[in-house]
């Protein structure tokens, strides 16, 4: 499962600079925390990660002004929070000093914007051959929309994801539809943190860092997975299909005695064993519905018998039977029911962190189980500013008169 306090995790010895806000970044940077990093977090002074203020809701326990919004609590875990104001020279010199210690910057400024202060990649790489440089952007570094700031729900739009997502045309509320989580900034991070192992890797051998250049545009498209296929290769445009799979069929939502659940099968093996499960072997040999196509064929006439044999019977029932037939099958839970189920609380996905004032903040527990070194919780998501004399101290050297300089001059 995964470790609490001080345990060394696969990443112990690499530091790493987040000068990431909002969700990408900052997404990118824990699951390096998780793995061991020490990440420090460079926040502005006073005011911090702009998600901060992202509420209601607010971290129990707090008030506003402490700027917990629960959202912050999502992406910024095991942390240490420095603030540095980097506009100024002596707040560039500070970081400068911290690239030249660290192995990982992470940063989401527009394009081309910490270079204005002397902390784009070349500057960075001046200081810090070695350092592992990564850029996550809305566009990417090149292209005509390289200088435009893109938020997750720009992306979803222009990507093409919300054209496949929602109710098809024809049925009550139809039209383009987005996700509900910020997906295109979960991509990104995570493709982030794949970029950022391997140029590490890289390193190893040649003793140099590299710039990463992440878009969360290209990070979509990526993700597009068989709409972009059907496209690239057939110019078929992907239908929007609400609950419907457009190649598959029973595979969608249907309605229990007692509530909802899922229905999952996608192949004719899987179909028979369904059928099955329904108390209907019959349809197994059905013409209508013996092959993928035949189902598709008649997509309406099978989710009509479905749902007349399944609202015969509650949830439990069908969900039992399908697992006994080897079906995957499973309720609709709210997002509560999903984390307070018990195959969430046997995995782990849920840990409860204290912070130094006792406030308790729970999160959502590391996805990346390891047998060796598992993945490590060495914090609550901290409060701003909160570690900056223990990282001047630790990293540069800096005495209690020195940092006190840097507050008046109010560079920390």
């Amino acid at each position: 499962m995964a470790e609490t306090g001080s345990s060394p995790g696969c990443l112990d010895g690499i530091r790493v600079l987040d000068m990431s806000r909002i969700v990408a970044g900052p997404f990118a940077a824990q699951m390096l925390a998780d793995l061991g990093a020490d990440v420090i977090k460079i926040e502005r002074p006073k005011e911090g990660d702009d998600v901060r203020l992202v509420g209601p809701p607010w971290l129990p326990g707090t008030v506003r002004a402490d700027r917990q919004s629960t959202y912050f609590q999502a992406v910024n875990r095991s942390k240490r929070s420095l603030t540095v104001d980097f506009t100024t020279s002596q707040g560039r010199e500070l970081m400068l000093a911290l690239i030249a210690k660290s192995d990982v910057l992470i940063e989401n400024y527009k394009t081309g914007n910490l270079g204005r202060y002397g902390l784009g990649y070349e500057d960075a790489a001046r200081a810090n051959p070695g350092i592992v440089y990564c850029s996550i952007t809305g566009f990417g570094q090149t292209g005509p929309l390289a200088a435009r700031p893109g938020y997750d729900y720009l992306i979803q739009a222009m990507s093409g994801l919300m054209s496949i997502t929602g109710h098809p045309d024809g049925q009550a509320g139809a039209g383009p539809m987005r996700v509900g989580v910020p997906i295109c900034d979960v991509l990104a991070g995570q493709n982030a943190v794949a970029g950022i192992l391997a140029a590490l890797m890289m390193r190893g051998r040649t003793g140099r860092g590299q710039h990463i250049d992440v878009a969360l545009y290209d990070s979509q498209l990526a993700g597009l997975l068989n709409p972009a296929a059907a496209w690239l290769n057939g110019q078929r445009p992907w239908p929007r299909s609400g609950n419907d799979h457009p190649s598959a069929v029973p595979y969608g939502v249907f309605k229990a005695a007692d509530g909802f659940i899922m229905i999952a099968t996608f192949t004719d093996r899987e179909f028979g064993r369904f059928a099955a499960a329904l108390g209907r072997p019959e349809l197994g040999a059905d013409p209508r519905f013996l092959t993928t196509e035949t189902r598709l064929a008649n997509r309406h006439a099978l989710v009509d018998l479905v749902n007349d044999v399944v609202g015969t019977q509650p949830r439990a029932h069908w969900i039992e039977r399908c697992a006994r037939h080897d079906v995957p099958c499973g309720p609709i839970q709210s997002v509560g029911e999903a984390l307070d189920s018990d195959q969430a609380q046997a995995r782990g996905m849920t840990v409860e962190l204290k912070r130094d004032d006792g406030v308790a903040v729970t999160v959502v527990g590391s996805p990346i189980k390891m047998s060796a070194v598992p993945p490590v919780y060495r914090g609550a998501p901290p409060r701003v500013g909160e570690h900056s004399d223990a990282v001047l101290r630790d990293v540069l050297g800096l005495d209690a008169a020195a940092v006190a300089r840097l507050r008046e001059a109010g560079v920390v």
